[in-house]
């Protein structure tokens, strides 16, 4: 069956596209997704029991006139969705895609942009974090002809990641928020980082499309410089003169002063005050990203940081949750060494009697894990009360003081260890933290959202 075929098919199930048998409630077209751990195929006749219309599978030997046999049910699924992205329309209009990906930041700029566009226009975008080969095909497969403009996150561990996704999406504009060390056990190296987010500025450039640039990044500016094809469109808070508040108590949020006109310099108090919602001074270029894009598409200023204000996170970014004994800055959802170093700067800058860190180790490093997590250590030497989680910070501990930690025993004054966030969990029941402002940071796999609790 070929993709125009099928997506005529696709069209008789409105528009609707499941990969999970367990998710059908009747009518849709069911793609058997395979992978080193799971065979959809194997579940194809219950998604069919179920109310599937049709179920796309690779496995011969399901047969009948609701299996449609392709040689790759993943590869089909992505040429699918690029045929709906082309022809969403019809031939005589064009979908407007932004595409975005980065080292950290992506999912917290793809909401603010979504929030500042939607000021003027229908906007669809990417689900959470749905931004590898399975969840961008499946993000523009769910667009209707309801949505004027689409914004795709994409994230990557592998070189040629982003490759893959941009002729999925096919952006006409893209946004890379930053480039870090970040799976490098996969990338290889930083420059392998570079080369492999650098595809989306590749493919805007081949086809004549637009960036929004972090003109303060020199690495960006640097990738950018290399395509000479590109048309830039520049932000950024040095770019703009604009100015990151400080945090306290009073204004724990982030909070920019910028210029109305997006030039020239002026005195804080004599600028316009965007408010957020965000913790972090790391989120004033996320913010300042959507500003930029909404400013370009017609949205206002006045606008679009009242999209941004509004914004509350909800994710385990960059949230600040009060609980009746402290306040918690959470960014749980993922880090590297750059969001770490990061998150720990904006964290220092916190004025607060009391403040803690809870950090679970950082995955996916290769050779680079011991030396990022030993930079991790000398970031906090000077905090009085810090907690760490992970193989790795035990490794990078013993480098560092010459013998490896005792779990929940003071590895010096106010420093301990412990093998996962669940043990440090239960340390904190019988020893409790109370009246500080406490960070909560680490990778997915560390699961630091379990000391939230008890916190």
């Amino acid at each position: 069956m070929s993709i125009e075929e099928l997506y005529k098919v696709y069209l008789k199930c409105g528009g609707r596209v499941s990969t999970d048998s367990r998710a059908i409630k009747g009518g849709e077209l069911f793609f058997a997704l395979k992978g080193e751990n799971f065979d959809g195929n194997a579940y194809a006749a219950k998604a069919v029991e179920a109310g599937a219309a049709k179920a796309v599978v690779s496995d011969p030997s399901l047969k009948g006139d609701a299996y449609i046999l392709v040689d790759d049910t993943l590869d089909v699924l992505q040429k699918l969705a690029r045929y709906h992205r082309d022809n969403i329309f019809g031939p005589d209009k064009h979908l407007t895609v932004i595409g975005l990906t980065g080292t950290n930041g992506k999912t917290t700029t793809k909401e603010l942009i979504r929030e500042v566009l939607s000021k003027k226009f229908r906007v669809a975008a990417t689900a959470g974090n749905l931004n590898n080969d399975i969840g961008v095909p499946l993000t523009i497969l769910g667009m209707g002809q309801d949505v004027e403009i689409a914004v795709v996150e994409m994230g990557a561990s592998h070189p040629d990641d982003i490759q893959k996704l941009v002729k999925v999406s096919a952006p006409d504009f893209g946004l890379i928020t930053n480039v870090g060390r970040a799976h490098i056990l996969g990338f290889g190296s930083f420059e392998g980082v570079k080369a492999a987010k650098g595809a989306l500025y590749d493919f805007v450039a081949e086809k004549g499309g637009t960036i929004f640039l972090n003109a303060d990044d020199a690495v960006l500016a640097e990738m950018a410089s290399q395509r000479p094809n590109l048309s830039i469109v520049p932000y950024g808070v040095n770019y703009w003169n604009s100015i990151v508040l400080p945090s306290d108590e009073k204004h724990p949020f982030m909070r920019i002063a910028i210029p109305e006109d997006i030039c020239g310099e002026g005195e804080s108090e004599n600028l316009p005050v965007l408010e957020s919602k965000l913790v972090g001074t790391y989120n004033a270029t996320n913010a300042l990203a959507a500003i930029a894009i909404g400013l370009h598409f017609g949205v206002t200023l006045e606008d679009a940081m009242a999209a941004i204000a509004d914004y509350e996170p909800a994710n385990k970014r960059s949230q600040m949750v009060h609980t009746e004994n402290n306040t918690l800055v959470v960014d749980a959802y993922n880090a590297n060494p750059s969001s770490m170093a990061v998150a720990l700067e904006s964290f220092a800058n916190i004025n607060a009697p009391r403040k803690a860190v809870m950090l679970g180790q950082m995955g996916e490093l290769g050779v680079i894990s011991l030396d990022a997590h030993v930079e991790v250590l000398e970031a906090v030497k000077s905090l009085q009360e810090v907690y760490l989680v992970g193989e790795e910070f035990s490794k990078a501990i013993e480098k560092v003081y010459g013998a490896a930690p005792v779990e929940a025993k003071p590895v010096k004054d106010g420093l301990l260890w412990f093998t996962t966030s669940a043990v440090l969990a239960d340390y904190l029941k019988s020893n409790p933290v109370k009246g500080a402002v406490v960070l909560v940071k680490g990778s997915r796999s560390q699961e630091m959202e379990k000391v939230i609790p008890v916190l």
